[in-house]
């Protein structure tokens, strides 16, 4: 086969697969850089999205957009509740806030496989048809991923930069106690941010879901990415878990291309592990934060 449509395919998927581990591992980093607590549960939020989605196309026959959007919602308010309800006690308590998002994985995944029960469920693809880009062969379906993610993206950015909302939460994340000295309502930011970061997992899970299957065991996976992102960005770095879940999902991609996905994933760990002795701050974060 032609090593250009080889390394061409490798890394447009990559890019799309870097996309996805973005939305996760965003998510991830406004949870913890809000409430300095690490969510075990950030991988139940995804599979929980990936079900709400669905649920909407397959049995209240709702539009792939409109599932996305109710996805967002519904999470959100899922997220907001639980903050409220469970992860209030544990702001700033980083070990038992951590056993508290283990027990809660288990609650959501034990909860989802009572329901749905441990088959894989599939749903029907978002766009039909096959799009040429040069020797690049794309499925709609993969296209339509790029675009909501790529629009999930912009309007974070909209709200994170340009919103009073988004500035405050942004200033709680990097010194809360500075953001609290400035009359910041951190009470407020603290389940905005903890919606908001699920309600990403979410949103990666639903855009999967016309993808891939469906099933109680799937958040395992992105959330092991999503720590994996996290670490080579920086703890608490946005811009960090830009580039290093880019660099990731293209990494991945070239690396199954042309070698064993075992192999890749022993590179892999040897680069994180490698990344923890020389440069434990990642990528762009700040050391000794």
């Amino acid at each position: 086969m032609d090593f250009t449509f080889l390394i061409g395919q490798a890394l447009t998927n990559g890019l799309i697969i870097g996309l996805l581990y973005l939305l996760m591992a965003i998510g991830f980093t406004l949870v913890f850089g809000v409430m300095r607590v690490v969510n075990f549960a950030h991988g139940e939020f995804y599979m929980l999205g990936a079900f709400s989605a669905y649920v909407c196309v397959t049995k209240l026959q709702l539009p792939f957009l409109a599932a996305v959007l109710a996805t967002f919602a519904f999470t959100l308010v899922i997220g907001w509740i639980i903050e409220v309800v469970v992860m209030k006690g544990f702001r700033g308590d980083e070990l038992n806030g951590m056993i508290a998002t283990i027990g809660l994985a288990m609650i959501l995944q034990n909860g989802a496989l009572m329901v749905f029960g441990p088959d894989p469920q599939s749903m029907p693809p978002a766009a039909e048809g096959v799009v040429s880009l040069g020797p690049v062969m794309l499925p709609m379906s993969r296209l339509y991923v790029v675009a909501f993610s790529l629009v999930v993206l912009v309007v974070l950015y909209g709200f994170l930069m340009h919103s009073k909302g988004g500035r405050a939460l942004r200033a709680v994340v990097q010194d809360i106690e500075i953001a609290n000295a400035q009359g910041i309502r951190s009470q407020f930011m603290y389940p905005l941010g903890f919606g908001i970061g699920v309600a990403l997992a979410a949103i990666a899970g639903a855009l999967m879901a016309p993808v891939f299957s469906v099933s109680p065991s799937i958040g395992s996976t992105p959330l092991l990415k999503a720590f994996i992102v996290v670490i080579l960005g920086g703890l608490g770095s946005i811009p960090g878990a830009a580039l290093a879940a880019l660099l990731l999902g293209v990494f991945e991609s070239v690396a199954n291309t042309f070698m064993s996905s075992s192999f890749s994933d022993m590179l892999l760990f040897c680069f994180v592990i490698l990344m923890l002795i020389f440069r434990p701050s990642g990528l762009l974060g700040k050391a000794g934060r």
